[in-house]
This record gives C-alpha cells, structure tokens and sequence, in this order.
C-alpha cells in the first residue's frame, strides 16, 4: 500500500519522466505522451486524446503555468481527485523509486513526521509542515488555507496519537483486515483513502480515554468557532473532519463536516465529506441526502467543482446501491464514466450494478471495460464471471473467478460463487474444495457450510456430508438446514444417485403430461400448476404479495407524471425506469435493502423487459400497476378492480368510467406474455394495430380477464397456492427428490407414491413405479387425506372395495 509520502514521491517521478524539456511543466505534447503510456491497452484517437487534454487544462487551469503547462502540483491534484491511479501508472510506466527515497517502504517525510514528540517541537518546525501532515492538506481546494489551522491539524494529531498510545496499551484499539472481502469500488474519496493502511482501525468508544479524548477535541472545535472570519472557521473545521477521517474517527469527523456545511452551505465539499462519513456509518439515506445536496452545489457552481463531479455521482451510486436502489445507482455511474473515461471504479460499479438487476450484457460489457483500464482488478474479474456464467458461458467464468483468486487467494466472493458454479455443472468434489478454502477465510460462513454439505452429498460422500451439516448447525439453526438434513436421511435410506449419473439407480423418469391423469375435481392440472408455481416463485422473491392494492391504489393517486406518447402514439404516464424504481420502493418499503434489490431484479427481468420491449429505458405507469394487480395482496375481486382502475388512470381512457377494449385486450395479453410467456409471447405480436374503439365495462372485464383460455384463468390456481403452499404433511417426502412434501401432495391411486408439488409439475415420477397412466389425487393436507381413508375404510367395512386412498 502507497504511503502518502512515497506516493507524492511517484507522482514526482512520472512528473519528470514526461517533463521532456526540463521546464517544470507538461505541455499538451507531454501531457499526450503521458495519457497514451499510462494506458497501453487502450488506443486512443486523435480527437479523444484532444478531448481528454481540453478536460484536464480547463479543469486545472489554476495550475497551468502558461506554454509550460500542467505543473508537478497539478498532476498531484489529478491524482488525488482519483482521475488516475499511481500506482498503477507508476508501475505501468516501469519506474522505480530511489532508496534514498523510500526508506524500509517508508518515505522520508512520514519518518520526519514521526519523530515529532512535542506540540512545540512541531510548531517550531514550519518548512516541514506540510510533509508532516497528509497530502490533502497542501492541496488546493481540499486544503489547509490558514496558518492558524496548522495549529489545530497539529494538536489534534497529538491528540489522536496519545488517545491510540492509551487504547493500545489496553489493547481496546482492533484493526480490521477487510482485504478479503469484495471493494465495493469506492471512489478514492468515499472509503479510507488509500494511502492508508488496508488494517482499518476500530476505536472503544465508551471508555474513559475515549471521553477525555472528545473532551479536548471539543475545545479544538471552539478554537476553529472562534477564528477571525468565517471562512477561517471554515477551514478549521474540515480539516480537523478531514484528520478524525483519516483516523478512523468517523461520528466526530461528521460533527466537523456538519459544522462546516453551517459555515457555508452552497460549498461542495463539507456535504460531500458529510456524505462519506454517513455511508461508512450506516446511515445510507442520510448520506444520499449529502450527495444530492453536494452535486447539487457542484452543477450550480459551474467548473469550480468539475474536477469533484465523478467522485461524487459514484458516491451517491454506492449510496443508493446501500438503500438497494441499483438502477438509480446505474445513472450516476454512467455520468461518473462520461464525465471521466478513465474512471475504472466506475465502470466497474456499474457492471457491477448492471449486473444485480439482471441487465447480464451491458454488465459484461462495462466489467470488461474496466479490466482493460485495469487488468489486475480482482472485484472486477469476480463480478464478470458472475455475469459470464449468468449467461451460459461457464468456462470463459471459471477463468475469470480463477483471475481473482490468482490476485487476491482469499477472495471470498470469487471462491463462494466458483464453488457455486462447480455445483451447477455437476463438479462437486471441486466445489466442496472452494467452500472449504471459503471456510478457512471467513469460518463461520454458514452458506459455505452448508453448500460443502450439498457439495459432498453430490459427490457420494455421505458421512463426510454429514458431518458437514452438523457443522452448519452450531453456526446457525435455519430450517433450511433441518429439511437438509432430513433429505440426507432419505437419501440414506434409498441409495439414490443422480439422475441419469449411471452409477446406481436413476432418482427419477420424466413423464409426458398426457399420461398425468386427475381424481377428483380438486386435484390441479400439472400444466396449470407449473405456471403457477413459477408465478408463486415470482411473488416470494419480489414480496408483491405483500404489497396490499390499497397501497397501489394510493401511490397511483398521488403520482403527478406528465402525459407522453409512446412510439407507437399513443398516450401514457411514463416514467424512467430509475422513477419507478423508486415507486416500487415506496410499495416494498417493509423489504431490507438487499431483498429489495433481489425484488428489483425479478422486476426487471420478468415485466419491465416486455413493458420496455422498445429498450427505451421508460415505462407505462398506468400499464405497470395494472401489471403488478393480480399478485399482489388482497381479494381476487380487489386485485381485478385495482387493473381495471389502473387502465381507467392511463391517458387513453382518462375522464371515462369505462376503458377501450382495446387497451383491455393490450392489457390481458401483456399480462399472458409476463406471467405465462410460454403462451403469451406469440399473441403479443397480434397486440400491435389493435384498435377497437368500443367500452368494456368492470363486469365485461372480469369477464374476459377470467377466461381460462384466452384470460388470466390462472389467478384461481395461484390463489390456492398462496394459501396452501407453506403447509407440511408430517413424515410424508417426495418419492423422487426425497424432500419432505410443503404444499399440497400429490399421490398416485395405484402405486400409492407421492410427489410435491414441483416434481408433479414436471412430471418425474419414481424409476420403480412405471406405468402406462398415472392418476393423481391432490391433499391440501393431512386432514383430507386422514378423512379420505376413512371413507375408504367406512365404504370397505360395507362390503365395497374401492381402492386404497
């Protein structure tokens, strides 16, 4: 890691390695020269190269020295606005620092800086101040403008030294090594900066050292109140919150951010300070609100702040990713990158987020965009991967998780998702090696655990999976883990292999539906039960049901969205995406940040992606709440009423207490194509040109929206899912994937097995039991199947002999 003395040391050395004539300045000539070494991989234009060059003199004119051009202070302050990465440059460009530079990997200026023992002897040592002292405080615009805030910067690090001298003696003080986690790719500006080190230290707060401590740094800050005017104020309240940032000290460096922000609140940089601090706290929501009031200044203040405009749009991105929002996050990731080219984290980030909402392309491609910027960016290889092997590509994704892994070995997220994937190809025993190197990172990694468990049982080795299991159980008492174990059980008890594995009896045979026959008017079609299970899935990732239409019905009146037309003319309420994103946040506001994202994802992918089927990046309100009707909470009536009410809010029919059946018929099949596509994509084609200008009233909508053939029939299915699907039947499992029956069971009158719901819908049926037909009666619960055998045996002991239930 870059210390901040041998960092300015590396900046100092690109500086002359390009500053060809020696004049203390980079001309556009030198300045190209540099942009195109620093970035081999990427072959720049002509007018990109002018473009990249009008950016940087015009952003840092304050620091160019007439036809000399960029100064060394210049090109420091790119770097520290994250618009390169040193190291990287330093490296890319084969430099090398001198000895007499860099001392046991410490500069020189950090060991001066170290050897000061006294408030006096530091104030007596002025030529050195700013080497004592991290390289922002010299900075312009970041930095120190006032002598009298030396003072303060000064005492406070004494004060910060003795308070870590007192807590290490004690051992309170921690340092949290966070290097094997996933980088959320943070601006340099957000997380820790990097020149300090990766060990984050942890502070004890509520000890008596601690108290003292916020004592005197309380007077500090009535030395910075006191100052002579209120810029001076100013300045000495966010360096004091720039130095508890550096520190680790976050809640007291956001007192100092808050204070400043007071002192001037149209200025850019305490609300962005204010901003980070809250993100690393926690307080998400709090911190967006910063960064909005930060780029808000910015834009206002015309090139002053251009140079802070892609740190803070990443910024807010990571912020809004906190509260869950990715797509919003998106926006800002996509103007960081515009607004800076170079900005790896940013493309990154967006890959990265891309990737979260389901968007697997435009993620691959912005994920390899950063890789060429920065071939050794480990998050960046894991993130891509993911999205290789989300689109089928599973060699070209072991690649690219091995990549991180060769670059940072104890990349959790690298080698928890490669043994994911190792699981989805059939590779067991290397799955259960990459949860294992998992576990020897991150020990109480209970999914690890319990993937290893899965992972073992595949590849045949029972007793080891068991073991694994229990393991699992000390760290955590989920029922995911007791319905584990009791499929383990059964499969002991049977011996089954794999299907189609060959070695041993095959788990299942796959049945055509023409063969699955039904007992009972009760009993549930198998291809109306796969459709709806899917919509169930749909419903339990998203939490839609929860979502009461009162809720929808109230956000759909207090939504004010303008009028447009489409681009096929016809009027609506549409919205960008990010918008409705933030609608569908207000509807799902129960929902934690990461399940919301997992919400926002199913969304996505399953109805803005035929809503949006132009790519236009907007979506019909009216038509999306009318799409969200059927599953979400309430009754069956409600829930039609709700998308009735919706098609009567849209434009087309607003004024009318009826709608066209035209828009009622566009509705029905847009709703087939999202939730049943397997019929609905081929009628969407018929959608377009339909336009019978005749009124549907509700009754006629009811009407044609409970059609089984042509209708959402389906919803009778699905209500009866929503009611019985949790429902256990004791001992009973499934004869072919042995886990214990939730939900209805389904039993075959003959051979007298049952099957869970899924394993019915698909039609696997036990190798053992093959017949020419199979006849199936559905139990809700035990107690109809109880009352149906005692029917049984009521009409046996009469002299009848129907067969067994």
């Amino acid at each position: 890691m870059t210390t901040r003395g041998s960092r300015s040391e590396k900046v100092k050395r690109i500086f002359q390695q390009f500053d060809a004539n020696r004049d203390g300045g980079l001309n556009r000539e030198e300045m190209a020269a540099l942009v195109v070494a620093v970035n081999p991989r990427v072959k720049f234009s002509e007018e990109q190269i002018s473009a990249i060059l009008d950016e940087v003199f015009r952003t840092y004119g304050e620091f160019i020295d007439g036809e000399k051009g960029l100064t060394f202070d210049g090109l420091l302050r790119t770097y520290d606005d994250g618009a390169g990465d040193v190291d990287r440059d330093f490296d890319a460009l084969g430099l090398e620092l001198k000895p007499s530079e860099e001392k046991n990997g410490i500069s020189l200026a950090a060991e001066e800086a170290a050897s000061s023992s006294s408030i006096a002897d530091e104030r007596v040592m002025e030529p050195h101040k700013k080497q004592r002292t991290v390289a922002w405080a010299s900075s312009p615009n970041h930095g120190i403008v006032f002598d009298d805030t030396w003072k303060l910067v000064d005492d406070l690090e004494i004060l910060i030294k003795r308070l870590k001298s007192k807590q290490s003696k004690d051992g309170k003080v921690k340092n949290d090594n966070s290097d094997v986690y996933s980088d959320p790719g943070w601006s340099r500006e957000l997380g820790p900066s990097v020149e300090i080190t990766e060990k984050m230290v942890i502070w004890e707060e509520s000890g008596h050292d601690y108290a003292v401590f916020v004592k005197e740094l309380g007077v500090l800050r009535s030395r910075a109140d006191g100052a002579r005017s209120r810029e001076e104020a100013f300045d000495g309240h966010m360096a004091i919150g720039r130095v508890l940032y550096e520190h680790y000290l976050f809640k007291e460096a956001l007192v100092s951010f808050k204070r400043a922000c007071e002192l001037q609140p149209t200025d850019v940089r305490p609300h962005f300070r204010a901003g980070n601090c809250l993100y690393v706290l926690g307080r998400h929501t709090e911190a967006k609100g910063e960064f909005l009031l930060a780029l808000e200044a910015a834009e206002a203040g015309g090139n002053q702040w251009a140079y802070l405009l892609p740190q803070i749009h990443v910024n807010l991105g990571i912020a809004l990713e906190g509260e869950g929002m990715l797509i919003s996050a998106c926006e800002h990731y996509r103007e960081a990158a515009i607004l800076c080219p170079t900005h790896f984290r940013a493309l990154k980030l967006l890959g990265s987020a891309l990737f979260g909402v389901g968007e697997y392309k435009a993620a691959i491609k912005a994920l390899e965009e950063a890789i060429y910027m920065k071939n050794d960016y480990a998050d960046a290889h894991c993130d891509l991967a993911s999205a290789l092997h989300a689109v089928g590509d599973d060699d070209n994704a072991i690649k690219e998780f091995q990549k991180a892994i060769d670059l940072k070995p104890g990349h959790i997220d690298a080698l928890y998702n490669l043994g994911g994937l190792y699981m989805d190809m059939g590779r067991y025993q290397r799955a259960s090696e990459m949860y294992t190197r998992v576990l020897g990172v991150w020990p109480n990694h209970w999914r690890a655990q319990l993937n290893k468990a899965v992972s073992l049982l595949g590849a045949g080795e029972t007793d080891e999976a068991k073991k694994a299991l229990k393991e699992a159980l000390k760290m955590t008492n989920r029922v995911e883990l007791h319905d584990a174990i009791s499929h383990l059980k059964q499969l002991q008890k049977k011996k089954l292999k794999g299907n189609g594995s060959g070695n041993g009896e095959e788990a299942y045979i796959t049945v055509e539906p023409s063969k699955f026959k039904t007992v009972g008017e009760k009993t549930m079609l198998r291809p109306e039960l796969a459709v709806a299970l899917d919509i169930r899935a749909f419903q339990r990732i998203t939490r839609l049901n929860r979502c009461e239409v009162e809720l929808i019905k109230k956000q759909m009146n207090e939504s004010d969205v303008p009028d447009s037309y489409s681009g096929i003319g016809i009027p609506e309420k549409s919205i960008r995406k990010a918008s409705l994103e933030g609608v569908l946040r207000k509807l799902l506001n129960f929902l934690k940040p990461e399940t919301f994202t997992g919400a926002v994802k199913a969304v996505n992918q399953k109805i803005l992606s035929v809503l949006d089927d132009r790519e236009s990046g907007r979506v019909d309100l009216g038509m999306f709440f009318a799409v969200l009707s059927p599953i979400c909470g309430g009754s069956p009536d409600k829930r039609k009423r709700l998308a009735y009410d919706a098609l009567l809010w849209r434009p087309v029919n607003e004024g009318s207490t009826q709608i066209l059946k035209s828009d009622a018929l566009r509705y029905i099949k847009l709703l087939r194509a999202i939730y049943i596509p397997s019929h609905g994509i081929s009628e969407m084609l018929e959608i377009h040109g339909e336009m019978d200008n005749s009124m549907v009233s509700l009754t006629e909508f009811n009407a044609m929206f409970d059609d089984q053939e042509w209708g959402f029939g389906i919803m009778s299915t699905l209500l009866k899912l929503e009611t019985g699907d949790r429902t256990r039947h004791g001992r009973h499992v499934c004869s072919t994937c042995r886990y214990p029956i939730i939900g209805s069971r389904f039993k075959e009158m003959k051979s007298h097995f049952s099957l869970c719901s899924q394993c019915y819908s698909e039609g696997k049926v036990p190798p053992t039991c093959k017949q020419e037909e199979y006849r199936f009666k559905e139990y809700a619960s035990e107690s109809e199947a109880v009352k149906d055998k005692c029917m049984w045996f009521s009409l046996h002991s009469k002299g009848s002999s129907p067969p067994a239930p």
